[in-house]
């Protein structure tokens, strides 16, 4: 791609609807002339200040006969809409695969630093924990007193228990020991541990890099948050990859998985304080993003976002797309607490600080879109670029949209 005019360029395509979105941007040059060309692969445009060329992925081929709606937005551009053709996304694959990791030792990372937390663990089974408030529906499925009051879910040795946003493991039998200094732990009774309530003095703290990575729930068992660990197969190395990215990828995940699941597609996202930071409503999650567009100054002096600007600036990114709604400084306590008693909405936790790191992306993406998509209705979008890594593609996009 050439862009010496510095000319926007956005595409989404929806794999599901067959349909393109177009939108041009105006040079910074005002006035200029300037020559459009789609091709079933490609799309051209030329100024007098230079040519700006987008190719598309082997999967993905525009009409352009089809074109139409061509319209001017001030602030945007051109918008075009287009048919497309578009292989639909390969079957999610789950974050933890529950057959391959049952096979192999694996080794736990702290994923901020690749401090090893636990090394060569033999996982004989790996299996999905029922959804945190099922206990509330035993009633309705016995007759007779809860058979499952005083029997906390506790893993054994060798066993990994995954949760929405989290897996519990046994650590007795581990070489490693959390620092006496860096983890606290808290003796919880039985029914604490059923509720999977996070204690505030119960904190496992990563011993180089004192990030949390989770929470004893137990003597013998630890919660350990998705988005704070990398497992990989003991044969294997640490793999590095951008924080901002990893960290889109498992809530992208995590959503996608939820939605297929169980048909929910609102979530509110917590602090493992239990404090709301983000309401989410899921909208789609079959959208391709390519875009060409200058790294935003705006953002250079944030560390957290440096790699988005290290990649290729016309990447194609698999995208999906969320209204969002911030709920700090006690921002919407009313539409949050809303939503906290409602019984189609699902709770996700996570530390604190990773609320805060969603919150920045999402917040990074809505300034990336073009101005005309940032709003829907009453909802402010944001295109929160939730990046999920799958062996076939790019990673994912996320259009978050503030309620």
């Amino acid at each position: 791609m050439a862009a010496a005019a510095e000319l926007r360029v956005f595409l989404e395509v929806r794999r599901r609807l067959q349909s393109a979105l177009l939108i041009v941007g105006e040079p910074k040059e005002g006035g200029m002339p300037m020559d459009v060309s789609i091709t079933p692969s490609s799309f051209q445009a030329r100024t007098p200040a230079g040519c700006t060329e987008i190719r598309l992925p082997a999967e993905v081929r525009l009409v352009p006969l089809s074109s139409r709606g061509l319209q001017y937005v001030a602030g945007d551009g051109l918008h075009l809409r287009l048919q497309a053709r578009a292989e639909c996304s390969t079957k999610l694959i789950p974050l933890f695969n529950q057959s391959s990791q049952a096979q192999d030792c694996c080794t736990f990372y702290c994923q901020s630093c690749g401090e090893v937390i636990i090394r060569d663990r033999k996982l004989l089974r790996v299996l999905p924990l029922p959804s945190e408030n099922w206990g509330a529906l035993v009633g309705e499925w016995c007759c007779h007193p809860d058979p499952f009051a005083d029997k906390p879910l506790h893993p054994q040795e060798n066993d990994c228990f995954i949760g929405d946003s989290f897996f519990l493991l046994n650590i007795k039998s581990d070489m490693w020991q959390p620092h006496p200094a860096l983890v606290e732990t808290h003796c919880l009774s039985s029914e604490d541990h059923f509720k999977l309530k996070p204690k505030a003095n119960t904190k496992v703290i990563c011993k180089r890099c004192k990030i949390m990575l989770g929470e004893t729930m137990s003597s013998e068992t630890v919660k350990f948050y998705m988005t704070e660990m990398i497992i990989q197969p003991s044969e294997r190395n640490f793999p590095i990859i951008p924080r901002s990215q990893f960290v889109q990828s498992i809530i992208a995940q995590c959503l996608m998985e939820l939605s297929s699941a169980r048909s929910t597609f609102r979530f509110r996202i917590q602090g493992h304080d239990s404090k709301a930071y983000i309401l989410l409503w899921l909208l789609n999650s079959d959208s391709l993003v390519i875009e060409s567009l200058g790294s935003p100054k705006s953002f250079k002096k944030f560390p957290l976002l440096e790699d988005v600007w290290k990649a290729d600036c016309s990447s194609a990114w698999n995208a999906i797309k969320v209204l969002y709604q911030p709920c700090i400084k006690s921002r919407n306590e009313k539409l949050a607490s809303s939503w906290e008693s409602d019984i189609s909405v699902h709770s996700l936790t996570l530390p604190s600080a990773t609320c805060l790191e969603l919150l920045l992306i999402l917040s990074r993406n809505n300034a990336m879109l073009p101005p005309s998509l940032r709003y829907m209705n009453s909802f402010q979008v944001r295109r929160g670029a939730i990046v999920r890594q799958t062996p076939s593609c790019a990673p994912t996009v996320i259009y978050p949209a503030t309620l």
